[in-house]
């Protein structure tokens, strides 16, 4: 057992494997659409070396019989959504997607299979799949969210008896699951620089919604949802009423009632990801208002190094894993409660970035996305040719080209 904190750790071998000719089928509670974040960057990558069958959660309509609507993305992406008839039981639903998933697969030319899962409740009509090797890509403590199935605990443990390697979205996530896997590996988010690095641009272009907002801007970006401290920010906003607080981000799991008003406090709803640097290159200050919670006990926010590559200085609520890997370095500034928000936020608009900026770069060096994927490739592959010496029909070879 071992974790992947050193990045520069091979995983047993100077030539590469790769596993020829597989096909990947992610089962996901993310929507391959809606906010772009750890599976798509790591599936995009992927893609450039197999096919990806990307299967969403369900959506019902006004339909006779369920059906998988599917939809080709960049590369060799596809999506398929189940499109489930109103009224089916839960054992009704479960055996529609087992159907749907199963025709889909059948159609598919004789190859390896990679089952990749950032769901365990998936397991309820895919456990009967056959693969070469199963992956679980836990990227958060998804038991911990507000809604949360009650049986996700149980199928979690399914999860990690089945699957043949684990990664962890986070550091504090893997110190939590490490004794229940013997081959899982710590990858926190990683970054795309040469993306977010858009955000430093001096010919970067306002976007019009935003234009308009008058500085100092305090940028958020990111789902909100109940891992946001509402108070905090309606505090921050009473607390300096001269400052834009400038929100981006679509609303989920909380009533958009709830969220704090004020004329300062711009709730500018989704954006694509294609767009964001040039948001984020507009803001004096980004800021992480994450509540201290069950829901963030394990988080490892994505935003954190794509803050940083647009150059924009952060200060955060204590998150465990921001604290290691960016507070106790002073890349982040770790806060708690409205006034040390405040004063964080002023000594980093006064603040010279040259030095801090040079040093940023060194950090975000360590952990390019293709680095990450290319680290988390090497597992699979491994993992695959573990499990293909007991198992005919896993087609392995040596290579030395770079995934």
């Amino acid at each position: 057992m071992r974790t992947t904190a050193n990045y520069a750790e091979s995983v047993g071998s100077e030539e590469l494997l790769t596993i020829e000719d597989a096909t990947v089928v992610c089962f996901s509670h993310l929507r391959w659409d809606f906010v772009y974040q750890r599976p798509q960057h790591l599936l995009s990558r992927l893609a450039r070396h197999h096919d990806v069958l990307f299967i969403e959660e369900p959506v019902f309509e006004d339909v006779a019989e369920p059906t998988m609507r599917v939809g080709a993305r960049e590369g060799r992406i596809r999506v398929g959504v189940p499109v489930l008839p109103h009224g089916l039981s839960e054992s009704g639903k479960i055996l529609a997607q087992r159907q749907l998933v199963d025709q889909q697969l059948a159609s598919l030319p004789p190859a390896p299979r990679i089952l990749w899962y950032y769901t365990p409740m998936a397991l309820l009509f895919s456990r009967h799949l056959d693969a070469d090797v199963v992956v679980f890509d836990n990227m958060d403590q998804l038991s911990a969210f507000k809604g949360a199935p009650p049986e996700l605990v149980a199928l979690e443990d399914e999860m990690l008896a089945r699957a043949h390697v684990v990664f962890t979205g986070g550091h504090s996530l893997y110190e939590a699951k490490k004794h229940r896997h013997d081959n899982i590996h710590a990858f926190p988010s990683s970054i795309d620089v040469a993306h977010f690095g858009r955000g430093r641009a001096h010919d970067r272009k306002e976007p019009d919604d935003q234009a308009a907002i008058p500085g100092p801007r305090i940028g958020f970006f990111g789902v909100v949802d109940e891992r946001m401290d509402l108070d905090l920010v309606r505090e921050l906003a009473d607390t300096r009423p001269n400052w834009s607080f400038v929100m981006i981000g679509p609303v989920v799991k909380i009533d958009p009632a709830d969220l704090p008003r004020r004329s300062n406090i711009h709730w500018l709803g989704g954006r694509d990801y294609k767009t964001l640097p040039e948001y984020i290159g507009g803001w004096d200050v980004g800021f992480m208002p994450f509540a201290m919670n069950e829901s963030t006990q394990f988080i490892s926010p994505t935003k954190t190094p794509e803050f940083l590559a647009a150059g924009v200085p952060v200060v955060s609520t204590p998150i465990v894993d921001v604290v290691r890997s960016y507070g106790d370095e002073k890349h982040v500034v770790i806060a708690k409660g409205a006034a040390a928000f405040v004063e964080a936020a002023e000594e980093l608009m006064a603040m010279e970035r040259a030095n801090w900026l040079q040093r940023v770069d060194q950090k975000l060096a360590e952990s390019s996305w293709d680095q990450t994927f290319e680290r988390i490739y090497e597992h699979v592959a491994a993992a695959a040719r573990r499990s293909g010496a007991d198992h005919e029909g896993a087609h392995l070879r040596k290579d030395t080209f770079r995934v």
